[in-house]
């Protein structure tokens, strides 16, 4: 009868694998018992990224509606001062405006003009329906190459590109015999163009 010899290669094997067979149940059962704690962390920081951004939109709003106000109570003031703008310059057109009221009137509109209040409509200016309030036509004019402004009754008034009110003016047409002149000269070159295309 022969005897299997022992080999202590195969005990030793064997025991490495249970060993790693324990070490990696505990693994698996250390990363179960750690996945709620992840998920808890990756939850909690979820929401900290949601509030953050809640609250920048929040900050931006209340930022954007306090500009919005202040701009509006601005208007307001300026909007209120127009009317004394206004006869403050009849009173320049019949040179009533000298002395203590002179030095009023000059500081006045520095402290409008601080705020970003503008005057605008001068006689000639080209007409832009934007700016212009236009209650009358003065007929056709050979002085000017667009329609304008004849005449100016109640100045405008903008903050930035704001207006606040605009002009009110008699505007006037180019003359209409100069008129027809622009389209022929603004053809001429189409001409040429389609000329040099069928050559």
């Amino acid at each position: 009868m022969s005897e299997t010899p022992f080999d202590e290669t195969d005990v030793s094997s064997q025991d490495g694998a249970s060993s790693l067979a324990e070490e990696a149940a505990v693994d698996s059962a250390a990363n179960e018992e750690s996945t709620p704690e992840v998920d808890k962390v990756a939850e909690l920081t979820g929401d900290l990224q949601r509030l953050q951004a809640e609250y920048l939109n929040y900050k931006r709003r209340v930022d954007r509606e306090k500009d919005l106000a202040k701009q509006r109570g601005r208007d307001e003031v300026l909007d209120s001062l127009l009317i004394v703008l206004d006869d403050i310059d009849r009173a320049a057109q019949h040179e009533e405006l000298s002395g203590g009221f002179r030095a009023v009137a000059d500081a006045l509109r520095s402290a409008t003009g601080k705020h970003g209040l503008e005057q605008f409509g001068e006689t000639g200016e080209a007409f832009d329906p934007n700016f212009h309030e236009a209650i009358s036509h003065a007929g056709e004019s050979a002085d000017v190459t667009v329609t304008s402004l004849a005449q100016v009754l109640r100045q405008g008034f903008k903050v930035g590109e704001r207006v606040l009110r605009p002009a009110t003016v008699i505007v006037v047409d180019p003359a209409s015999d100069s008129a027809p002149s622009e389209p022929v000269q603004a053809a001429a070159p189409e001409a040429a163009e389609s000329a040099d295309s069928a050559e």
